[in-house]
């Protein structure tokens, strides 16, 4: 079979030129360090957009695939499957929830979430009970109603008219959402941490308030975990580190460690407004994700990981604010585990991509959450060498833009 040589040229002939990738093709990765076509080293401190949980080609994760690529790979769902069940009874057993709807990413996971909250509300309360609120700069995805219920009009704009019945509020103002709450409102959509939105923490009093308000008005509240799920923050969902409980959460990325994965879980209340036909997937819950997603959640799960990452995030502030004492480039640490952002000071404020390139060019991994956010989410094992010599790239690119 002859082969086609692969160069970044090859994107800008034949992709869609909705993604601008770097100059560089990645072709293997061991735990937190990657490397290119040229055998060039970089440290990871990207996964993947916080997708890659417990690095790159885990052995217990190459040895999953193996031996599920041996045995089934996908049925229809007229049948379920061995693998997808032992996930939903693990993350059932792990958190609130009862019931558990899987499908392939965390667009379509909260696509489900969304469409049961309505549904829910029209078989109980009647048409009229519709309304979702959301919060400035959320985001929850790319289809027409995630992009619709996302806080970011930069996602929605030029695709036509959004979904109706949805309002937009400031994260963490209380006074907003009281006034905003209404016996028409079906459900409240935040995150625990906004990811996309700047790496933004919740007030505690916020989330609790959002909870008491559904709970007054018959309303979900639905926690989007896509990004904050699956160890990330310290907890193996980060409403765990709150009073309340959700009525819905969602999670992706970090759930399948690359392989696409996400599920919906919910009450066994809520869950009986999914009946059948209502909704579904074809790859959703195939054998293959779900033994991924299942061994991943075996790793992470344990008191000795989700404690690392505790540790590692305090050994990332620690470096990040040496660092910025010695060449100041950033206003404030932000985030929580391992989901950590560098608000750039005013001097540098629009540039986070300028970073992101210097950083590369170094050999470092790392991203950005908006024009004025470098983030950072590696994978939660990774070993304190790593975090320490990615630091001092780190910092050499720092100096790169700010000595230039």
């Amino acid at each position: 079979m002859s082969h086609t040589p692969v160069t970044r040229a090859l994107f800008d002939e034949v992709m869609m030129p909705n993604y601008a990738p770097a100059p560089v093709i990645p072709v293997r990765g061991k735990g937190s360090r990657i490397w290119d076509q040229n055998e060039k080293e970089y440290i990871d401190f990207a996964g993947g957009i916080a997708v890659t949980s417990v690095g790159h080609s885990h052995p217990k994760l190459v040895a999953t695939l193996k031996e599920q690529g041996e045995k089934l790979w996908h049925i229809a769902n007229v049948m379920t499957n061995e693998p997808a069940l032992r996930l939903a009874k693990k993350l059932t057993d792990a958190t609130f929830a009862d019931k558990v709807y899987f499908a392939n990413s965390g667009g379509e996971a909260n696509e489900a979430a969304f469409k049961l909250a309505r549904r829910y509300a029209v078989d109980n309360f009647g048409e009229q009970k519709n309304e979702i609120i959301a919060f400035e700069q959320a985001f929850h995805g790319r289809t027409l109603f995630t992009v619709s219920v996302g806080g970011q009009p930069k996602y929605s704009a030029g695709f036509g008219p959004a979904l109706e019945g949805i309002t937009h509020l400031p994260y963490n103002d209380i006074a907003a959402l009281e006034a905003a709450v209404s016996d028409k409102t079906c459900a409240i959509v935040m995150e625990p941490l906004q990811g996309e939105g700047g790496i933004i923490k919740s007030d505690p009093a916020f989330i609790q308030r959002a909870r008491e308000l559904c709970d007054e008005h018959d309303a979900l509240l639905v926690i989007d975990e896509v990004q904050t799920g699956a160890g990330r923050l310290g907890t193996l969902y980060a409403y765990q580190q709150t009073n309340i409980l959700p009525d819905i959460l969602t999670t992706a990325k970090g759930l399948g460690n690359g392989f696409p994965v996400a599920a919906m879980l919910t009450t066994e209340r809520v869950s009986k407004s999914l009946g059948v036909g209502t909704h579904g997937s074809t790859y959703g819950g195939n054998p293959l994700a779900c033994s991924i997603a299942e061994a991943v959640i075996d790793i992470v799960n344990t008191p000795e990981v989700l404690a690392g990452v505790n540790a590692k995030f305090e050994r990332f502030k620690a470096g990040l604010d040496a660092i910025n004492a010695r060449v100041p480039f950033c206003e404030e640490v932000r985030g929580k585990g391992l989901l950590i952002g560098c608000a750039l000071n005013e001097t540098y404020k629009g540039q986070a991509g300028k970073f992101l390139g210097a950083a590369q060019a170094r050999g470092l991994l790392v991203l950005i959450a908006g024009p004025n956010v470098i983030r950072m989410a590696p994978s939660l094992l990774i070993p304190d060498a790593d975090i320490d010599a990615g630091l001092a790239i780190l910092e050499a690119a720092v100096r790169d833009i700010v000595e230039a």
